[in-house]
């Protein structure tokens, strides 16, 4: 049981590992110009050791954009329109240092090449934005006649397109700005005026510290 226990810690450390290894390498080089060979040699390990846990860098693609949204976790509990402002505050300021959601990000530009159509990144963080939108639209936090799924889709297109500006022009360091003037923009169209008023945005919103 414990020779077990042990090979199994090290499969998923090894799996971590090579998760990591793949961001890096998919970050700096793209979907098309990284290699199975270029993500062995970053993890330290053997090809079969890759191909023991992924079929091919497809598969790794895959698990690195379908893993995003267990990355970003906002740091303070909300709920509603604040939620879905937090979460993508949390998500931007997240992505100036993490490997794994640049990689994600650099990802979408190339995404059908290893995701279905039905099951791209666009449409999975628009659902999960629906989510919080429909509480909105409970709570009557926004404004009568709001189209929610537009609304969720506007915003995964806003923040996509922000996400590549903010690449090309400044390495993603100002991505929360960007997405704050989306907001800034938004939500006095979008919000009932009370509700607007008291939104708030900002780094404490995405971090504690």
């Amino acid at each position: 049981m414990v020779g077990r226990a042990v090979k199994q810690e090290r499969a998923e450390r090894t799996r971590a590992a090579l998760i990591q290894a793949a961001a890096e390498v998919f970050g700096e080089f793209g979907f098309s110009g990284a290699s199975v060979m270029k993500i062995a040699d970053r993890a330290g390990v053997t090809l079969g050791a890759v191909y023991f846990h992924f079929r091919n860098k497809e598969e790794l693609a895959r698990q690195i954009v379908s893993g995003q949204p267990d990355l970003v976790v906002p740091p303070h509990p909300s709920q509603g329109l604040q939620r879905a402002v937090d979460l993508t505050l949390t998500w931007a300021y997240q992505l100036v240092d993490d490997p794994l959601l640049r990689a994600g990000a650099r990802l979408v530009w190339e995404q059908e090449y290893f995701i279905a159509p039905e099951a791209n990144s666009h449409q999975q963080w628009s659902t999960i934005l629906l989510d919080d939108l429909r509480t909105a639209q409970r709570k009557r936090e926004l404004r009568a006649g709001t189209d929610v799924e537009a609304l969720a889709r506007v915003l995964v297109n806003a923040c996509t397109g922000a996400q590549m500006h903010s690449y090309v022009e400044a390495a993603h360091a100002d991505l929360p700005r960007r997405v704050e003037e989306i907001w800034a923009c938004l939500l006095p169209a979008v919000a009932v005026p009370s509700v607007a008023k008291r939104i708030e945005m900002g780094k404490a919103r995405a971090r504690t510290t």
